[in-house]
Parts: C-alpha cells; sequence; structure tokens
C-alpha cells in the first residue's frame, strides 16, 4: 500500500515525538549537547510545534549557545504566542545576553485572563527590575505575593526595587518580611542588604540585632549561597576583615564555578604593554571622574590602553573624555563572560583590570577565564574580592599595608602615595555666599557629606559632643533621601541639638557640590566606611578631612588621601582622639586657616592631585607586575617603590 500524505505526516509526527523525548531524558541529566541534537531533529520533522523549539531553546542555553537559543525561542513565541511558558523562557534567554529591555518585553501581549501562575509573575517582575523599570516590577511581585503571600525571594526583590525608588524604609520592611521567611540563602542576603538599606534611611532601632544576625548568618554561610551575598553591604558594618574575606570568597567561588580558564600564555615582549580596563562605569560616575586624567597623562608609547565596557551611555563629557583618552574603546554590554574573556585573549591584552569588584553591575567574573597573565582589581571597590584569580590588589602602604595581607585573596601591590588617582581639571568655582546654602556667616561649619548609609549612631554621638562644646558650630549633611533626614533630625533632638544647628543640602551637580564645600571649615569622616571620592573632592576644594582609621581598606581611605596632601596630623588614633582633634581646631582658628591655605596654595603640587606624578607611579606599578610574568616569577607583594619618582614627562 502506497504511503498517503496523511500517513507520512503521522509517521514524521510520531518520529519527532521520539526524538523529543529522547532528548528530554538527555537534558534531565544536562547532556546539552545530545539533547540539543534530539531537538533539532524533532523540529526538522515537525517545524510547527512550539513545544519542540522551546525545548530545542532551553538545551542551546544549557550549551551556552545564546543567540541560537533566542533564535529558537522566537520562533516558539511566533508559533504560540499566547504561551506563558514559551514567553518566559525567551526572556531567559534575552537577559543572559543582558538584552534586558527585551526580556521584559517578552511578557507584553499575552490574552486578558491568561491563566497565570505564581512564577509567570515572579519572572516578570525580576524582568522588569533588570530592565530598570522598579515602579512594574513592584506590580507584578504583588501579582505574585496575591498567589503566594509567604515566598520569601519576591519580598527581598521588592525590596531591592524599593531601594530604587529611593524608598528605604519601606525597602526595609520588605527585607525584613524575607529574612523571617527564611533560614538559608534568602535570610542571609537579606539581612546583607538589610543592613545597607536600613542604614541609608538612618533607621537605627534594630540595627544592632540586625548586624549581629548577618554576622552569623555570614558566619553559617556555605559555598551554595556564594551568589547572594553583598560583599559591599559589609563595608558600612562592624565585622571584621576576615568575615569582608570570606564573603568575598564565598561570591567569588560561586561565580567561577564551571568556569574553564583559557590556556595559559606569558605577557607579549615586543610591542606597547596592552591594559584592559573592565567596567559598568563609564559615564557620570565616580570611577570615571577618577580615572579620566589618569588615562590621559598615560605615557602613549609604552602602554596600549582597552577599554571594555558595560557602561550606560549619558553622553556625558566625563564618558567623552575616557573613551578619546583610550586606544580602543569596546561595547561588551550584550556579550556573555565567556565571549568578553575570549575577545581580551584574541586581543593580546597583558593586563586585565577589574574597576568595579564587589558594586552594582560587575562582571569582574570575566577575569576567572583568565583572558589576560596578569590580572588585577582596582579602584572600584575598597576590599578584597576573594577572587583567586586576581593575581593583584593595587592599594597603597595606608589602605593596605603589608601587614594586612591575610585580609586579601590578591597580592598586594602598592603605589607608593594614595591609591586614589584624581582629576586636577576638575574645575573649581568660587566660594558662593554662606546664605546661598542656607549657612550662618558667624559659624564654624563641620560637614559631612558621606552617604546616610555611613552615618552610625556612634558617630552622631560623636557629632553631638562636638556641638556640645563648641556653641558657635553647625552641622552641615546632605539630605541624601527625605528619611533619612528626617531620622536624623529625630536622634538629634533627642541628644539636645536643635534643629537650627543642622543644615541639610540639596544634591547638586559636581560643579555646584564643589563650590558649596569651600563654604565649609572642616569635613568630618565616618568609619568604619570612610568617605572616598568624596573626602578627595573635600580636599579639592580646600576643606581638611578628620578621620580614624581602622582595619579594613575602606576605613582607611581617608587616612591615605590626608598623607597624599601632607595632612598626617588629622589622622587620628580613637574616636575621642577624633572629637577633641575637632575641639582643638575650633579653638585655634589660625591653625585651621593655615591648614585651608597649605590645600589651596600647594593643591597641584600635592602627590594626592600630581597627575603625572601619579601616572609614572602607577606605570612603574604595572611594569613590575608584567615583568615578573615575563620572566615566569609567579604573582607576589609588591612595595610602595618611592625611588621611582622624576621630573614629570613633557
Amino acid at each position: 500500500m502506497k504511503p498517503t500524505p496523511t500517513m507520512k505526516s503521522a509517521s514524521r509526527a510520531k518520529r519527532a515525538q521520539q526524538h523529543w523525548q529522547t532528548g528530554v531524558a538527555q537534558a534531565r541529566s544536562h547532556q546539552w549537547q545530545r539533547a540539543a541534537q534530539e531537538f533539532e531533529q524533532a523540529t526538522r520533522l515537525v517545524p510547527g510545534d512550539a513545544l519542540y523549539w522551546i525545548n530545542l531553546a532551553r538545551a542551546r542555553m544549557g550549551l551556552g549557545q545564546w543567540e541560537a537559543a533566542i533564535e529558537a525561542g522566537a520562533k516558539a513565541m511566533k508559533l504560540d504566542p499566547h504561551s506563558p511558558l514559551t514567553r518566559r523562557a525567551c526572556s531567559e534567554c534575552l537577559a543572559q545576553l543582558h538584552r534586558y529591555d527585551e526580556a521584559a518585553d517578552c511578557f507584553d501581549g499575552l490574552p486578558a485572563g491568561a491563566a497565570l501562575d505564581h512564577d509567570f509573575h515572579a519572572a516578570h517582575g525580576n524582568a522588569l527590575f533588570q530592565a530598570k523599570r522598579p515602579r512594574e516590577a513592584i506590580e507584578a511581585f504583588f501579582r505574585a505575593l496575591a498567589i503566594r503571600l509567604d515566598a520569601p525571594l519576591i519580598h527581598y526583590r521588592m525590596g531591592l526595587c524599593f531601594m530604587d525608588l529611593g524608598l528605604k524604609e519601606e525597602a526595609s520592611e520588605c527585607l525584613r518580611t524575607a529574612a523571617a521567611l527564611d533560614t538559608g540563602v534568602i535570610r542571609a542576603m537579606s539581612l546583607a542588604v538589610l543592613a545597607y538599606e536600613s542604614r541609608q534611611a538612618c533607621q537605627w532601632s534594630q540595627q544592632a540585632e540586625e548586624t549581629q544576625a548577618l554576622r552569623e548568618a555570614i558566619a553559617q554561610a556555605g559555598e551554595s549561597q556564594g551568589q547572594l551575598l553583598a560583599p559591599f553591604a559589609l563595608l558600612a558594618v562592624d565585622c571584621t576583615p576576615a568575615e569582608q574575606r570570606r564573603v568575598g570568597e564565598l561570591r567569588s567561588n560561586w561565580l567561577a564555578r564551571g568556569v574553564r580558564p583559557l590556556p595559559p600564555r606569558a605577557p607579549r615582549s615586543e610591542g606597547r604593554i596592552r591594559i584592559g580596563y573592565l567596567s559598568s562605569d563609564i559615564y557620570l560616575h565616580a570611577t570615571a571622574v577618577l580615572v579620566a586624567e589618569l588615562l590621559e597623562r598615560r605615557d602613549r608609547s609604552r602602554f596600549e590602553v582597552f577599554m571594555y565596557s558595560h557602561s550606560r551611555n549619558d553622553g556625558s563629557r566625563i564618558r567623552q573624555r575616557v573613551i578619546d583618552a583610550c586606544d580602543r574603546f569596546v561595547d561588551v554590554t550584550n556579550m556573555t563572560n565567556a565571549a568578553i574573556a575570549q575577545r581580551m585573549r584574541a586581543d593580546g591584552i597583558d593586563i586585565a583590570i577589574d574597576l568595579k569588584g564587589h558594586t552594582r553591575d560587575s562582571r569582574y567574573e570575566v577575569l576567572a577565564w583568565r583572558p589576560a597573565p596578569v590580572q588585577a582589581t582596582y579602584l572600584g571597590f575598597p576590599g578584597t574580592t576573594g577572587a583567586r584569580f586576581i593575581d593583584y590588589m593595587i592599594g597603597d602602604p595606608v589602605v593596605t599595608p603589608l601587614a594586612h595581607a591575610e585580609n586579601f585573596t590578591e597580592h598586594i601591590a602598592q603605589l607608593p602615595w594614595s591609591y586614589q588617582p584624581n582629576d586636577r581639571h576638575r574645575v573649581l568655582p568660587p566660594r558662593p555666599s554662606r546664605a546661598e546654602h542656607g549657612l550662618p556667616d558667624g559659624a564654624l561649619v563641620l560637614c559631612c557629606f558621606n552617604q546616610a548609609y555611613k552615618i552610625s549612631p556612634q558617630m552622631l554621638e560623636l557629632w553631638v559632643r562636638m556641638l556640645q562644646r563648641i556653641p558657635g558650630a553647625v552641622l552641615w549633611m546632605l539630605a541624601w533621601n527625605p528619611q533619612a533626614k528626617r531620622n536624623l533630625l529625630a536622634e538629634l533632638a533627642r541628644r539636645g541639638i536643635p534643629e537650627q544647628r543642622v543644615v541639610f543640602g540639596v544634591k547638586l551637580p559636581l560643579e555646584g557640590h564643589l563650590a558649596r564645600l569651600r563654604c565649609a571649615d572642616l569635613f568630618l569622616d565616618t568609619w568604619p566606611c570612610n568617605a572616598h571620592t568624596t573626602a578627595s573632592e573635600a580636599l579639592w576644594a580646600g576643606v581638611p578631612v578628620v578621620t580614624v582609621p581602622g582595619p579594613t581598606f575602606a576605613s582607611r581611605v581617608a587616612a591615605s588621601l590626608l598623607h597624599a596632601c601632607h595632612l598626617d596630623e588629622l589622622v587620628c588614633e580613637s574616636a575621642e582622639a577624633y572629637v577633641e582633634k575637632v575641639v582643638a581646631l575650633a579653638a585655634d582658628l589660625p591653625r585651621l586657616r593655615g591648614m585651608q591655605r597649605h590645600l589651596d596654595e600647594q593643591r597641584l603640587q600635592l602627590p594626592l592631585f600630581d597627575t603625572d606624578r601619579y601616572a609614572r607611579d602607577y606605570e612603574a606599578l604595572l611594569m613590575r607586575m608584567v615583568e615578573r610574568a615575563r620572566q615566569g616569577l609567579a604573582p607576589a607583594p609588591l612595595v610602595a617603590d618611592a625611588s621611582i619618582d622624576a621630573p614629570p614627562r613633557p
């Protein structure tokens, strides 16, 4: 009997079903290559079945073939546009290539009344959050909670959305709920972010117990929790360097799991040394502001600079300066981590330098593929990454003394002065009148423009003691958010400081901020997380900074900056000495004015703002790293070499 078209179609369908079943079995055992082959056979036999295409998309995802996965997912969605499962899978593929706007859009277009479960709404909310649409994400998360109220991960992600909206107290309540609903991974990460976010609102009533709960969660955390821990949140928490290192190690180990490093190679022996920077902060961000002139002043005869950027394009002048200062600017936003590493290897990078560490939107784990023979972390995160795949932490004798080597998984590489570069072309507008900023003319103005999360009850107590002993002083802070301002005023009132002695400034563009800084007499630093860029801005504006260094990198930055301004006398050994130093300076205005004149008159000669000197020192340090690698030597601590100072290059 001759087969009819119907019989042939049935035969193809049956064989396609068999391939699909075999592929499903292979997928369950993570045999992705064989699964993909089976699903491909199924799609050839019955190309109009969306189920086969979506399974092919998932198998390609398992293989890391993201573009091919997106292609298969798009075919599935075209065949069955009303399938929530298909839309979720397509969104997941797009998110892997950081195409977050498209990933969020995948959830649109379902018919009214479609049966949507908790997982669909949760995935939709997460896609909207990644696309930086937090209000819409919160709406999706509420729909998920209407189906399952006790879902800790949803409460956690809602907290992140409220963070992005600047609603600190609401974020804290979501995070507390998430921590209360879980005993493992989600509890640990919720407590870590809560430690940061409740401080952003200066909401201190539960701070001590929540900090203790966080430290206990860190002690109990295992390797499987690494991805979800937040090392950045620990910078302002009273924890030990060992705890910071442990969290960094857990996160780095998790991010590097399953990575197969590229074959090792030595630095090139000919041509200019190729430096490859990796960052998402090439826009109007502190990192870009700090490195712009360093990149412009580099020795182009010896160094070739590649910038691998996954930054947003804000069209700012500082972004353009960085782009113009690089030999090659490579947008890697929509590339996978493996693809970025392969591109760096193909470009012949000799030193790969991560500028992010454990900060938001970081992709420092690209260096787990070992794209370069020498790898370092620098500037973006004030602490160890905990990553064994990073060779050096670039610091200085103050922030990273060799006595602290056990706090770092990287080898310490010291610059002779401060680790922090600066831009001497940064504007310095004339000083405005104090009245323009609500400041009394005759008062001693003590300022702290640090973000609210760096202010603690203990710091406020010290400032209150100063105000009580200096009757003519006012405290000038920045209104980072309305909740922090309200809570700080209430805390000060409870300590007997009336509102008239406290002035809050609004957030201003950099030029306006630098101008108003010149109205201050003295900058009060915080710890365990110091002012960093904020401190160098104060010093640039001629405002002395008083600080107390601690055991962590983040608590020693201001001391490093003061050392590079020849103002070590403002580095105090204790909280008591900090108070006494400020009180003494208030009583000896000629001495204080002398420090201000020193900053004003010596500004461009001070090591902190001498970009030519910094560029020479920095390049000499990079050369030492490369020379060790060329000689086949393993990375080792590199102590600051003060002998490299020489006349500036023309």
